[in-house]
Formats: structure tokens, C-alpha cells, sequence
């Protein structure tokens, strides 16, 4: 499948039609969906309406704009004109069409990228594995046993499956950099305020994303829909540069970075951690950074994080959800809204001290570095229908653990991006996440550049066994809710 740049090109010029690159995704789609899971909900007839509007726009010597004509996925966890969004649960599955898009799907629309249908996510977009009673188990194109992640799941399984060239994704703790690390895809979470999220959001962690196989084609996303929103007051003003220009030529020879395998206190699977350092290693040598040896030592923000976010169910769940329809939810959202239901003034106060106080650690660790160096993920990608591993080389971890570099640069509002870092022993990606200084995007996009450009990798998952016969392995029945 071609990539998002590469369409838009040749549909602009007139080269392409954007209703033959549909036909293409729309074939892709009904082969390759019901093993996966990936959408959904799917709406050919609108997105033929889109794509025709588009090849009109060209015949009629318009340029329908940076993404003309290339299909998009939507999580459904964002809104997209004309198509439910369910949440990712029962207590908003069968609900109509929401009428408007979000400012993020917007953009992407006004950019002339077509709308296809919605992709699988975790109820609330919780967990880092998307399976729920909705909507049922999405899986790896990699290998259909294990899961894609989450919360960006369907997105990620889409796009690495080539059912789709895009999709969107959101990243609150990791959403969008873990699915990328666990499927071999191109994930950035921009800046905080970057790209306009107005809603309700107390833990302030959450940016809309992309999900790519070029460093190129997240660039060209963040050029599109960037720019501050009045209904998002911590949107952040117009970028001063372009960062698909950004990625080829903004300077970051010397600058100092840093290598952490743990974050000083993770628990990480020892083939993950070195595929990530010698990727890490190449990318310093390629960039002509400056390799700091200064040992990471912070507050563990898993417990920041999760205890920061104990008001977010709240602004989800409606008046009569809680407790009338609690069976409902998931197990995942269930405990925790049974736990923080009687939560004092006094409580959220100390759990913002405590944030603070983490956010005051993260500033001064970088006053003598410019980027930090991780695994995206301290696994690869485990059982499709989870839950989450409670162990990690023979030591009991909580879930959470698998999953511990992403939440810093949630908490400090961080770009971060996730790069292909190799496959493991197990036939699985593994990731690299490079964290730049906050409102440095074109940093943390430019040296994923150069190390796309020093270690290129494979775009889409590799041709996997037949999907039943991988159903019917014994690791298959490992993983269930509990």
C-alpha cells in the first residue's frame, strides 16, 4: 500500500483517483477485517461521497489538499461526522451518528483525507489491549494471537494489516506509542495543546494522534492540524516552521541525549531492552548527538498517572450510568470507579501535590538533557483477548509495568515519538521512544527521521500464518478477562 504522501501526490497531480484508492482500501478491508477486528463500523457509500468530491476538486484544477484522497480510519474514541462513537462500550454502543467531527478529524477532512470508518479501542480507552464485550478481540497483524495494544488498537492493526494507509489515534498514557511499538508503525504523541482536544479532561494528559509507516507522514499530520482552537483553552499558538520541512533539516548534531533501559525502576524483558539500546545507539551515532550518562531517577509515574486520572471516568460516565448500569462496564473501568466513587477533596488534592512534585523532578532531569532514550514498551505484544501479563521474566509485576516509559510525557506534556527499534526472538516489533523537550516536536520528529533513514523498516506486518490455524495454538486460550 502506498503511504499517505505518496497518494496525496499522485491524486493531486491527477494521477490517481481517490476513488480508485478506495476501491483499493475497501478490498483490503473486506479481505482483511474479520480476521483482525480492526473497524468497527464502516460507511463505503460517505466515503465514496468524499472521495468523488475530491476528484472533482482536481478535474476542476483545485487542490483538494495535503491528504487528498487518502482513506482514514477513525478511533472511536473521537467523533467523525455521520458515524457513532461508541466508546469502545455497551453503556454507548447503538447510538446514532454524532453530527459533527472532532477539531482533530476536522482538519483531516479540510485536508481532503477520506473518512472510512471507526476503529476498535478499549472501553474509555483504558487498557493497553483492545478486547470488550462491544465490540470483541482485535489482533496483531503480526501475529493475530497477540494484541495490537491499545487504546489505538483498531488503528494500529488497520494500518499495519494495510487495510488503510491512516488512522487516528489519542494518547493519554501511551495510546498511540504503544500500539506503534507493539505492530512496527510510526507513533508520535505531539506536545500537549499541539493539536486542539477541548472536552473534559482534569488530568490534562490526553493528544490526538496518527498512526503511520513514515516519519514523513506524521510530520505532514502535525502540519495539518496543528494551531490553537478557542474551545480548547490550553491549545498551543501556530507552530513557527513546517515539520515536514523540520524533518530533513533542523539541527540536533551535539545536542545531549540519555539512554534509559527502566527509567530506574521498570522491570523490562532483556530482548525488548536490547534491540531498544542498540537502536538507541545508532541513533546517536547517526544524529551526532552527545550521549550523557545520567541514570534516570523519578518518582515511578505509573503511580502519578493512575492516580491523577481518578477523576477522567467521572467526565465520561453520564448521570445514569453510575451506579444503575455498573455490570456494563468493563472490569478494568469497573474496579476503579467502585474505588475512586468516594474519593474526598482532601485525596485529589494530594494526588495533585504529588503530580507536581513528579512534573518538578522531569523539569530539572532535563535541564542537562535535551532527549531521553527508551523501549516504548517493556514487553512485545502479548495475548489479543488480555489481560495484561502479571509477570515479566518470572517477576510479579502489576499490568501497568508492561507498559512503563510512555506516561512521563503524558505528565509533562512531552513530544514523544515510537520508532520500529527491530523484532524480537518471538517475531514481534519492538519499539524505540525518543521524548524531547516539551513543545520540541521538531526535535523528537527529526532524529526519528535520521534513524528511519540509518535503520529502515519493514511498513506493514510481514505475511502471517492462516489465521485459524494460529487461533487454535495453545498460547490462543493463555489470556481471558477475569
Amino acid at each position: 500500500m502506498r503511504t499517505p504522501i505518496e497518494i496525496a501526490t499522485a491524486v493531486r497531480k491527477g494521477e490517481l483517483k481517490a476513488a480508485e484508492v478506495l476501491d483499493e482500501c475497501v478490498a483490503a478491508i473486506e479481505a482483511g477485517n474479520p480476521p483482525l477486528n480492526a473497524f468497527v463500523h464502516l460507511d463505503f457509500d460517505a466515503a465514496r461521497v468524499v472521495a468523488d468530491r475530491v476528484d472533482a476538486a482536481v478535474a476542476a484544477g483545485d487542490d483538494p489538499g495535503p491528504f487528498a484522497g487518502v482513506p482514514l480510519g477513525v478511533k472511536d474514541l473521537e467523533d467523525c461526522a455521520g458515524m457513532p462513537t461508541s466508546h469502545g462500550s455497551l453503556l454507548f454502543k447503538g447510538r446514532p451518528p454524532v453530527p459533527s467531527d472532532s477539531i482533530h478529524v476536522a482538519r483531516l477532512r479540510a485536508a481532503g483525507a477520506v473518512p472510512i470508518g471507526k476503529t476498535a479501542a478499549p472501553e474509555f480507552g483504558t487498557p493497553a489491549f483492545t478486547s470488550t464485550r462491544a465490540w470483541g478481540t482485535t489482533r496483531n497483524p503480526w501475529n493475530p494471537i497477540r494484541t495490537p495494544g491499545g487504546s489505538s488498537g483498531g488503528s494500529a492493526a488497520a494500518v499495519s494489516g494495510g487495510l488503510v494507509p491512516m488512522a487516528t489515534a489519542s494518547d493519554g498514557g501511551g495510546s498511540t506509542r504503544i500500539p506503534a511499538g507493539f505492530c512496527g508503525l510510526v507513533g508520535h504523541k505531539p506536545s500537549y495543546g499541539r493539536i486542539p482536544h477541548p472536552g473534559n479532561q482534569p488530568n490534562q494528559t490526553a493528544v490526538y494522534g496518527l498512526l503511520v509507516t513514515t516519519v514523513a507522514d506524521a510530520a505532514r499530520h502535525l502540519d495539518v492540524t496543528a494551531g490553537p482552537d478557542d474551545r480548547d483553552r490550553t491549545s498551543l499558538p501556530p507552530p513557527e516552521l513546517s515539520y515536514e520541512a523540520a524533518i530533513e533539516n533542523v539541527t540536533v548534531a551535539g545536542m545531549r541525549a540519555a539512554w534509559s533501559p527502566d527509567l530506574g525502576f521498570a522491570i523490562v524483558d532483556p530482548d525488548v531492552a536490547g534491540l531498544a539500546e542498540a537502536a538507541a545507539m545508532d541513533l546517536v551515532a547517526a544524529a551526532g548527538l552527545t550521549l550523557v550518562d545520567k541514570p534516570v531517577q523519578l518518582t515511578d509515574p505509573l503511580k502519578v498517572w493512575w492516580s491523577g486520572g481518578v477523576l477522567d471516568i467521572w467526565t465520561t460516565l453520564e448521570r445514569d450510568m453510575w451506579p444503575e448500569r455498573a455490570d456494563d462496564l468493563e472490569y478494568y473501568n469497573l474496579i476503579p470507579a467502585r474505588t475512586s466513587a468516594t474519593v474526598t477533596a482532601p485525596s485529589i488534592g494530594r494526588i495533585w501535590k504529588q503530580r507536581a512534585r513528579f512534573e518538578q523532578e522531569v523539569a530539572a532531569w532535563f535541564d542537562d538533557v535535551d532527549v531521553l532514550l527508551t523501549p516504548t514498551t517493556a514487553v512485545t505484544a502479548y495475548v489479543a483477548e488480555g489481560p495484561m501479563p502479571s509477570q515479566i521474566q518470572g517477576v510479579e509485576v502489576s499490568p501497568a509495568m508492561n507498559t512503563p516509559f510512555t506516561m512521563l510525557a503524558n505528565l509533562c506534556w512531552n513530544p514523544a515519538i515510537s520508532v520500529p527499534a527491530g523484532v524480537a526472538p518471538d517475531g514481534l516489533p519492538v519499539g524505540l521512544q525518543i521524548v524531547a523537550r516539551r513543545h520540541r516536536d521538531e526535535v523528537a520528529l527529526r532524529l526519528a527521521r535520521i534513524f528511519e533513514q540509518a535503520r529502515p523498516w519493514p511498513r506493514l506486518a510481514p505475511v502471517a500464518a492462516p489465521v485459524a490455524s494460529a487461533l487454535a495454538s495453545p498460547l490462543a486460550s493463555e489470556g481471558s478477562h477475569p
